[in-house]
């Protein structure tokens, strides 16, 4: 009998475990599924279709007592937040939908919506890269030492090469580049021992008067790989191109994706950018001043072989498809379009942007892409390099795509 009553409070307590297990599961979803974030894709009457940051599309009826504010790309506290009204949202509009858990749908309800005005991003974007021209420095990961919180960059390249001690404090925001994306938007917090040498750096907070030192506010890290070489052959089906490395001698086959940003370069530009390069008097301003730390063409494979780039520019324009020249005031946002290499970025971004198609065997092709020995996505492209790859300089040139970067805060609503 007592054997039995055990046997039956065992079998109650297991119960009740499980009740409670599922009553917090239950209170977990509902709480995950009675607010969402994203961006509006469409407004038809008083409904909004919201694709939000998960990749689901919602859609939300706005009744006329829902509470709509606006704040500014950043901002936390509501108490300082403007109330507009409905016909004040439009698509692009960033939001944070708190949906009322008592109407009845479908579509649900919101009981309150917080929107940040695509306008206001951009101004956002626009402020935040120009920080981070003016107080940036990027460069190759030497050396890291977490304990110090101190970094090692190395960057610029000949004349213009030196070495730049980044300092952090547990006051800096540490963030590291996703598998495959160069967006800032998707870089994700991740700690210092994180970074590696070899990895692609970019830091911005008071740096000293020659740039040598820099007191790091925020700095996002990577690791990404560069590919020279010419296409042998293209398959649409798949979306890939098989590209022999240069440095490799290897077959790699490129995956190209509907985010990779590509560019062809007109012949008479990429002569521009080869005299440049080598330091002739025909490269335009700032000759001699262009390339990188790094030779990818002597050392792919290693960490510190996979390149270095100048910046980026992913939340807000400009976009991941310009070369910077190396020095740490070069490159994109977070970067700086600053002397020579400024003059760089702007030739090439005015190169006539690509498809697939527009591809074809026989090209010659520098991309930056994730990591990989044989199977990568690229993330940036540049054809009508032939004349770059015949520099001897042109390897430079690799070490220094701009990669995507900007200020995350400024994509929305938390």
């Amino acid at each position: 009998m007592k054997r039995t009553m055990k046997s039956h409070n065992s079998l109650a307590a297991i119960c009740l475990v499980l009740a409670v297990a599922l009553a917090g599961a239950i209170a977990a979803h509902a709480q995950a599924t009675a607010r969402f974030v994203g961006t509006i894709t469409a407004i038809d009457g008083t409904t909004l279709t919201v694709k939000t940051d998960t990749g689901e599309v919602r859609k939300v009826a706005v009744p006329a007592a829902a509470s709509i504010k606006r704040i500014a790309p950043g901002q936390k506290d509501l108490s300082t937040a403007d109330t507009i009204q409905f016909s004040d949202l439009a698509t692009g509009d960033r939001v944070l939908v708190r949906l009322d858990p008592d109407a009845q749908g479908p579509p649900p309800q919101a009981v309150q919506i917080v929107a940040v005005k695509q306008s206001d991003v951009a101004a956002k974007q626009q402020k935040d890269r120009e920080d981070w021209q003016r107080r940036g420095v990027g460069g190759l990961v030497k050396s890291v030492d977490a304990g110090a919180g101190v970094i090692l960059l190395s960057s610029g390249a000949g004349p213009t090469a030196k070495t730049v001690t980044v300092h952090t404090t547990k006051a800096t925001v540490l963030k590291r580049y996703a598998p495959a994306s160069v967006n800032y938007d998707d870089a994700q917090p991740a700690p210092i021992d994180a970074i590696h040498p070899g990895d692609q750096l970019r830091a911005r907070g008071q740096k000293n008067a020659d740039g040598t030192s820099i007191a790091a506010d925020e700095l996002v890290s990577g690791s990404f790989r560069n590919v020279s070489g010419t296409i042998n052959s293209i398959d649409t089906g798949s979306s890939t191109i098989s590209v022999k490395d240069l440095a490799t001698k290897k077959q790699v086959t490129i995956k190209i994706t509907p985010a990779a940003q590509m560019r062809r370069l007109p012949d008479r530009m990429a002569q521009a950018l080869a005299a440049r390069l080598n330091g002739s008097a025909g490269g335009g301003q700032g000759g001699g001043q262009g390339g990188g730390a790094q030779n990818p063409f002597g050392a792919t494979g290693q960490r510190g072989g996979t390149g270095q780039y100048s910046g980026g520019g992913g939340g807000a324009p400009p976009a991941p498809t310009r070369l910077g020249a190396g020095s740490e005031g070069s490159g994109q946002y977070p970067g700086g379009a600053q002397g020579g290499g400024g003059d760089m970025q702007q030739m090439l971004s005015r190169a006539p942007a690509i498809q697939l198609a527009d591809l074809k065997k026989g090209d010659a092709v520098m991309l930056v892409s994730t990591e990989g020995t044989t199977d990568v996505t690229a993330v940036t492209l540049l054809a009508g390099v032939e004349p770059l790859l015949q520099a001897p300089a042109a390897s430079n040139l690799l070490s220094n795509w701009s990669m995507s970067s900007g200020g995350a805060e400024a994509a929305g609503a938390q």
